[in-house]
């Protein structure tokens, strides 16, 4: 008995060590030094500005979004067992410590972005470890049979909580629901349920979880939805875009943020409009997927590259760009080479 509690007690203080870890590094060794930022010009109501630093650290949290788009193009082809775990992990921690020293560049990010971002990094490094200690054991003899109608369910749900995770929160995504369609397929085999404990135990754990983070979102309050833009010949052919003000050929709009924006914002570059600010800022991040890194403009640097977990031969580029080179640099980008993935708004 002793000897088991020794080895718990081991693996317990190693699971802590691969959590804590990354988060002590980052706050530690990725920092950089503050820079003068210019104030701005077009955006002046000082309630439209948010933190210039949270282009660069929002993107943790698109991390965790594309490592589940990952696993559900893994399981569309394959198993559990085939996604990359591992590689999910130290592609997040990878890419904040480099965002990190960037962010630090514009002023502080802030304690509660700071502590978000090591929260879902600490929950995201554990739920990985957990699965991929599972999946390649347990679940990778199990997964030698015969698919079942589960194996079906998991591939459905993976695939649109991937898509849910695109404009919502994931703590307000339906786990209850899947769990019901779950035990509700027939399990034909014993591979069913095995996939019907193991999913079961996964989903109702975030489940329960989802709902102490939706109450300590509460306490937050909620993020803004909207955001406000300077732009210089404003197309009035841009859908989910509204007009606020217009001075010669300067217009400050309204647009939605998130997923939507990406979109509103190459539509922007495409009918020649030019950005000068976004919400209140000039700087802007961006992400890229290639083979090969992108063709940049002079004032765009590539920051940190990872690898897209999940599909073949792809690497994703985070870009930092100038709000005015924005539009030059969306156009820039020919699908034959790679293609934009998102702009981190604000």
């Amino acid at each position: 008995m002793k000897r088991v509690l020794k080895r718990a007690g081991l693996g317990l203080l190693l699971l802590l060590a691969a959590v804590a870890g990354p988060i002590l590094y980052v706050e530690t060794m990725c920092r950089g030094e503050a820079i003068t930022q210019e104030q701005a010009q077009f955006i002046t109501d000082p309630e439209q500005h948010r933190p210039e630093a949270r282009t660069y650290m929002v993107y943790p949290e698109w991390h965790i979004v594309y490592a589940y788009e990952g696993y559900a193009e893994a399981l569309s082809s394959g198993h559990p067992h085939d996604f990359p775990y591992l590689s999910a992990i130290t592609g997040f921690w990878s890419a904040t410590c480099g965002l990190s020293e960037q962010a630090d560049q514009l002023g502080a990010a802030g304690f509660n972005s700071k502590a978000t971002i090591y929260t879902i990094g600490a929950s995201f490094t554990l739920e990985m470890l957990l699965k991929a200690a599972y999946e390649e054991t347990i679940g990778r003899v199990f997964s030698a049979l015969a698919p079942t109608p589960q194996d079906k369910v998991e591939a459905d749900m993976a695939a649109d909580y991937a898509t849910f995770l695109q404009q919502v929160p994931w703590y307000k995504y339906d786990f209850p629901s899947w769990s019901e369609k779950l035990w509700a397929a027939d399990p034909v085999a014993v591979r069913g349920w095995e996939r019907r404990i193991a999913l079961g135990l996964e989903w109702g754990a975030k489940t329960q979880y989802a709902k102490l983070i939706a109450r300590a979102a509460e306490g937050m309050g909620a993020d803004a939805l909207t955001m406000q833009i300077a732009v210089k010949n404003l197309s009035e052919n841009i859908a989910d875009v509204t007009v606020l003000e217009t001075s010669q050929d300067v217009t400050i709009a309204q647009t939605p943020r998130y997923r939507i924006f990406t979109r509103i914002a190459r539509e922007i570059a495409q009918e020649g409009g030019q950005f000068l600010e976004i919400a209140g800022n000039d700087d802007i991040l961006l992400s890229y997927l290639g083979a090969t890194p992108p063709q940049i403009t002079s004032t765009a640097k590539i920051i940190s590259t990872t690898n897209r977990v999940g599909f073949d031969a792809q690497n994703r580029y985070l870009i930092a760009v100038k709000t005015p080179d924005l539009a030059p640099l969306l156009q820039s980008l020919t699908p034959q080479d790679g293609q934009l993935e998102h702009i981190y708004d604000y």
